[in-house]
Protein backbone atom coordinates (compact mmCIF):
# COMPACT_ATOMS: atom_id res chain seq x y z
CA UNK A 1 0.00 0.00 0.00
CA UNK A 2 1.17 3.61 -0.38
CA UNK A 3 0.86 6.07 1.87
CA UNK A 4 -2.22 7.72 0.22
CA UNK A 5 -4.04 4.47 0.51
CA UNK A 6 -2.35 4.13 4.24
CA UNK A 7 -3.96 7.71 5.16
CA UNK A 8 -7.41 6.73 3.45
CA UNK A 9 -7.14 3.31 5.43
CA UNK A 10 -6.84 4.77 8.70
CA UNK A 11 -9.10 7.85 8.61
CA UNK A 12 -12.06 5.41 7.15
CA UNK A 13 -11.87 3.27 10.53
CA UNK A 14 -12.21 7.11 12.65
CA UNK A 15 -15.02 8.30 10.54
CA UNK A 16 -16.90 4.68 11.47
CA UNK A 17 -16.60 5.60 15.19
CA UNK A 18 -18.39 8.90 14.47
CA UNK A 19 -20.50 7.19 12.45
CA UNK A 20 -21.34 5.01 15.68
CA UNK A 21 -21.70 8.25 17.58
CA UNK A 22 -24.35 9.87 15.19
CA UNK A 23 -26.42 6.83 15.49
CA UNK A 24 -26.19 6.58 19.38
CA UNK A 25 -27.55 9.99 19.08
CA UNK A 26 -30.10 9.34 16.93
CA UNK A 27 -31.27 5.98 18.53
CA UNK A 28 -31.56 7.99 22.35
CA UNK A 29 -33.10 11.04 20.77
CA UNK A 30 -36.39 10.06 22.51
CA UNK A 31 -34.96 8.54 26.05
CA UNK A 32 -35.65 10.75 29.24
CA UNK A 33 -32.26 12.90 30.09
CA UNK A 34 -30.16 12.09 27.12
CA UNK A 35 -27.23 13.91 26.02
CA UNK A 36 -26.28 14.05 23.12
CA UNK A 37 -22.27 13.68 21.98
CA UNK A 38 -20.33 14.96 18.98
CA UNK A 39 -16.91 14.06 18.02
CA UNK A 40 -13.46 16.22 17.15
CA UNK A 41 -11.10 14.69 15.12
CA UNK A 42 -7.34 15.49 14.86
CA UNK A 43 -3.94 14.72 12.75
CA UNK A 44 -2.35 11.39 13.36
CA UNK A 45 1.42 12.67 14.02
CA UNK A 46 2.62 9.26 15.77
CA UNK A 47 2.15 6.67 13.04
CA UNK A 48 6.01 5.33 12.13
CA UNK A 49 6.25 5.34 8.31
CA UNK A 50 9.92 4.20 8.55
CA UNK A 51 12.54 2.59 10.42
CA UNK A 52 15.84 5.04 10.89
CA UNK A 53 17.09 5.52 14.27
CA UNK A 54 18.25 9.09 15.16
CA UNK A 55 22.17 9.01 14.72
CA UNK A 56 24.14 11.98 14.21
CA UNK A 57 25.39 10.46 10.65
CA UNK A 58 21.45 10.13 9.70
CA UNK A 59 20.39 12.02 6.39
CA UNK A 60 17.31 13.71 5.98
CA UNK A 61 15.84 13.47 9.29
CA UNK A 62 13.61 16.70 9.55
CA UNK A 63 11.52 15.47 12.76
CA UNK A 64 12.84 14.59 16.41
CA UNK A 65 13.75 10.91 17.47
CA UNK A 66 10.38 8.75 17.73
CA UNK A 67 8.52 11.22 15.91
CA UNK A 68 7.33 10.14 12.35
CA UNK A 69 4.91 11.65 9.47
CA UNK A 70 1.41 11.42 10.45
CA UNK A 71 -0.94 9.48 8.07
CA UNK A 72 -5.15 10.84 8.09
CA UNK A 73 -6.89 11.47 10.91
CA UNK A 74 -8.24 10.10 14.01
CA UNK A 75 -11.22 11.01 16.80
CA UNK A 76 -9.25 13.15 18.99
CA UNK A 77 -11.91 13.43 21.72
CA UNK A 78 -15.25 13.54 22.52
CA UNK A 79 -17.55 16.47 23.57
CA UNK A 80 -20.61 16.16 25.90
CA UNK A 81 -23.53 18.21 25.52
CA UNK A 82 -25.19 19.58 29.22
CA UNK A 83 -27.54 21.94 28.14
CA UNK A 84 -31.03 21.37 28.69
CA UNK A 85 -33.29 20.14 26.43
CA UNK A 86 -37.38 20.53 26.41
CA UNK A 87 -39.62 20.16 29.23
CA UNK A 88 -42.65 17.22 28.78
CA UNK A 89 -45.11 17.84 31.30
CA UNK A 90 -46.25 14.10 32.99
CA UNK A 91 -48.13 15.24 36.39
CA UNK A 92 -46.76 12.69 37.88
CA UNK A 93 -45.56 13.65 41.69
CA UNK A 94 -41.98 12.23 41.02
CA UNK A 95 -41.08 13.38 37.59
CA UNK A 96 -38.47 16.24 38.35
CA UNK A 97 -36.15 18.09 35.78
CA UNK A 98 -33.24 19.78 36.33
CA UNK A 99 -33.35 23.76 35.06
CA UNK A 100 -29.63 24.62 34.99
CA UNK A 101 -27.08 23.18 32.76
CA UNK A 102 -24.37 20.71 33.98
CA UNK A 103 -26.35 20.18 37.12
CA UNK A 104 -26.83 16.10 37.63
CA UNK A 105 -28.59 13.88 40.10
CA UNK A 106 -26.17 11.88 42.10
CA UNK A 107 -27.09 7.82 42.10
CA UNK A 108 -25.22 5.31 44.21
CA UNK A 109 -24.78 2.03 42.34
CA UNK A 110 -23.16 -1.20 43.85
CA UNK A 111 -20.78 -3.02 41.19
CA UNK A 112 -18.38 -5.89 41.61
CA UNK A 113 -15.49 -3.49 42.54
CA UNK A 114 -17.70 -1.34 45.52
CA UNK A 115 -20.23 1.64 45.72
CA UNK A 116 -20.07 4.08 43.11
CA UNK A 117 -21.49 7.79 42.28
CA UNK A 118 -22.69 7.91 39.33
CA UNK A 119 -24.41 11.01 37.89
CA UNK A 120 -27.73 11.58 35.36
CA UNK A 121 -29.58 14.12 34.21
CA UNK A 122 -33.31 11.43 34.15
CA UNK A 123 -35.06 12.54 37.07
CA UNK A 124 -38.38 9.97 36.74
CA UNK A 125 -37.75 8.32 40.02
CA UNK A 126 -39.30 6.03 42.11
CA UNK A 127 -40.45 4.48 46.02
CA UNK A 128 -39.35 1.02 46.39
CA UNK A 129 -39.81 -0.84 49.27
CA UNK A 130 -37.04 -2.00 51.95
CA UNK A 131 -37.16 -3.33 55.37
CA UNK A 132 -40.00 -2.40 58.39
CA UNK A 133 -42.34 -0.78 55.91
CA UNK A 134 -39.63 1.64 54.55
CA UNK A 135 -39.40 3.25 50.62
CA UNK A 136 -36.39 4.35 49.00
CA UNK A 137 -35.97 6.77 46.21
CA UNK A 138 -34.66 5.38 43.18
CA UNK A 139 -33.56 6.03 39.16
CA UNK A 140 -35.41 3.70 36.71
CA UNK A 141 -33.62 1.26 37.12
CA UNK A 142 -33.50 0.96 40.82
CA UNK A 143 -30.37 2.22 41.57
CA UNK A 144 -30.62 4.63 45.23
CA UNK A 145 -30.92 8.64 44.47
CA UNK A 146 -28.42 10.15 47.18
CA UNK A 147 -29.83 12.86 49.28
CA UNK A 148 -27.96 16.01 50.18
CA UNK A 149 -26.69 14.11 53.43
CA UNK A 150 -25.29 11.59 51.38
CA UNK A 151 -27.35 8.94 52.27
CA UNK A 152 -30.07 7.19 50.69
CA UNK A 153 -33.37 8.82 50.96
CA UNK A 154 -35.32 6.33 53.55
CA UNK A 155 -39.28 7.71 53.72
CA UNK A 156 -42.05 5.61 56.21
CA UNK A 157 -44.38 4.49 54.04
CA UNK A 158 -47.67 5.78 55.72
CA UNK A 159 -47.81 8.99 54.25
CA UNK A 160 -51.16 10.38 52.09
CA UNK A 161 -48.88 12.26 49.75
CA UNK A 162 -45.34 13.03 48.59
CA UNK A 163 -44.14 15.77 45.58
CA UNK A 164 -40.14 17.33 45.42
CA UNK A 165 -40.12 21.24 45.22
CA UNK A 166 -37.97 23.74 43.72
CA UNK A 167 -34.74 23.45 45.87
CA UNK A 168 -35.26 19.58 45.25
CA UNK A 169 -36.73 18.80 48.62
CA UNK A 170 -38.87 16.56 49.30
CA UNK A 171 -41.87 16.97 50.92
CA UNK A 172 -44.16 14.71 52.14
CA UNK A 173 -47.80 14.81 53.94
CA UNK A 174 -48.59 13.11 56.94
CA UNK A 175 -51.86 13.34 58.54
CA UNK A 176 -52.70 16.64 56.52
CA UNK A 177 -49.22 18.07 57.66
CA UNK A 178 -46.46 18.51 55.33
CA UNK A 179 -43.01 18.03 56.18
CA UNK A 180 -39.61 18.12 54.39
CA UNK A 181 -38.00 14.39 54.86
CA UNK A 182 -35.02 14.64 52.75
CA UNK A 183 -33.27 16.29 49.92
CA UNK A 184 -31.58 15.81 46.31
CA UNK A 185 -28.20 16.19 46.08
CA UNK A 186 -27.00 17.74 43.13
CA UNK A 187 -23.49 18.15 41.82
CA UNK A 188 -22.03 20.53 38.66
CA UNK A 189 -20.35 18.73 35.89
CA UNK A 190 -17.22 20.92 35.81
CA UNK A 191 -15.20 19.63 32.75
CA UNK A 192 -17.94 17.04 31.03
CA UNK A 193 -15.71 15.63 28.42
CA UNK A 194 -13.94 13.40 31.28
CA UNK A 195 -17.05 11.70 32.30
CA UNK A 196 -17.19 8.18 31.71
CA UNK A 197 -20.57 6.61 29.83
CA UNK A 198 -21.40 3.67 31.48
CA UNK A 199 -24.60 3.03 29.63
CA UNK A 200 -28.41 3.41 31.22
CA UNK A 201 -28.01 7.35 31.06
CA UNK A 202 -25.76 7.43 33.62
CA UNK A 203 -21.73 8.91 33.60
CA UNK A 204 -18.97 7.97 36.24
CA UNK A 205 -15.84 9.41 37.08
CA UNK A 206 -13.19 7.13 35.53
CA UNK A 207 -10.87 6.03 38.04
CA UNK A 208 -7.59 7.59 36.85
CA UNK A 209 -8.89 11.00 37.08
CA UNK A 210 -9.30 13.52 40.27
CA UNK A 211 -12.68 14.01 41.18
CA UNK A 212 -12.50 18.02 42.23
CA UNK A 213 -11.57 18.68 38.68
CA UNK A 214 -14.51 16.78 37.29
CA UNK A 215 -17.56 17.49 39.37
CA UNK A 216 -18.58 20.08 41.99
CA UNK A 217 -21.01 20.48 44.27
CA UNK A 218 -23.91 22.63 44.33
CA UNK A 219 -25.03 24.62 47.08
CA UNK A 220 -28.59 24.03 47.81
CA UNK A 221 -29.83 27.79 47.26
CA UNK A 222 -28.41 27.02 43.96
CA UNK A 223 -30.41 24.26 42.92
CA UNK A 224 -33.15 25.03 40.97
CA UNK A 225 -35.69 22.49 39.09
CA UNK A 226 -39.41 21.57 37.98
CA UNK A 227 -41.60 18.65 39.06
CA UNK A 228 -43.97 16.69 37.91
CA UNK A 229 -42.23 17.67 34.19
CA UNK A 230 -39.42 15.32 32.64
CA UNK A 231 -36.43 16.68 30.51
CA UNK A 232 -36.10 14.76 27.01
CA UNK A 233 -32.68 14.69 25.49
CA UNK A 234 -31.54 17.65 23.75
CA UNK A 235 -30.50 15.61 20.61
CA UNK A 236 -30.73 17.60 16.92
CA UNK A 237 -32.05 15.15 14.73
CA UNK A 238 -31.77 17.33 11.53
CA UNK A 239 -27.98 18.17 12.78
CA UNK A 240 -27.49 14.90 13.60
CA UNK A 241 -28.45 13.16 10.18
CA UNK A 242 -27.01 16.14 8.46
CA UNK A 243 -23.46 14.79 10.52
CA UNK A 244 -24.20 11.45 9.38
CA UNK A 245 -24.80 12.06 5.73
CA UNK A 246 -21.29 14.58 6.05
CA UNK A 247 -19.18 11.31 7.28
CA UNK A 248 -20.73 8.96 5.34
CA UNK A 249 -19.61 10.79 2.29
CA UNK A 250 -16.28 11.26 3.30
CA UNK A 251 -15.96 7.83 4.48
CA UNK A 252 -16.93 7.02 0.61
CA UNK A 253 -14.01 9.58 -0.46
CA UNK A 254 -11.62 7.99 1.12
CA UNK A 255 -13.13 4.02 0.13
CA UNK A 256 -12.76 5.49 -3.55
CA UNK A 257 -8.97 7.00 -2.86
CA UNK A 258 -8.01 3.40 -2.00
CA UNK A 259 -9.66 1.70 -4.99
CA UNK A 260 -7.84 4.51 -7.08
CA UNK A 261 -4.86 3.75 -5.71
CA UNK A 262 -5.08 0.11 -5.91
CA UNK A 263 -6.02 0.13 -9.77
CA UNK A 264 -2.62 2.91 -10.15
CA UNK A 265 -0.70 0.49 -9.10
CA UNK A 266 -2.00 -2.30 -11.11
CA UNK A 267 -1.13 -0.24 -13.83
CA UNK A 268 2.70 0.70 -12.82
CA UNK A 269 2.57 -3.19 -11.99
CA UNK A 270 1.39 -4.17 -15.75
CA UNK A 271 4.24 -1.25 -17.29
CA UNK A 272 7.08 -3.13 -15.44
CA UNK A 273 6.30 -6.15 -16.89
Amino acid sequence: MNRSMIQSAVTMGQLQKKLDLVGNNLSNSETTGYKSRSADFSSLLYQQIDNQSHTDAEVGRQTPETIRMGTGAKLGHTNLDLTQGNLKNTGRELDVALLEDRHMFNVRVTTEQGEEVHFTRAGNFYLNPVDDGQLVLTEANGHPVIGADGENIILEDNFQDINIDSNGRILVTRDQNQVIEGALEVSEAVRPRMLESVGANRFRIPDEAEEDGIMGDVLAGDVNMQSQVLETSNVDVAKQMTEMLMAQRAYQFNAKSISTGDQMMGLVSQLRS
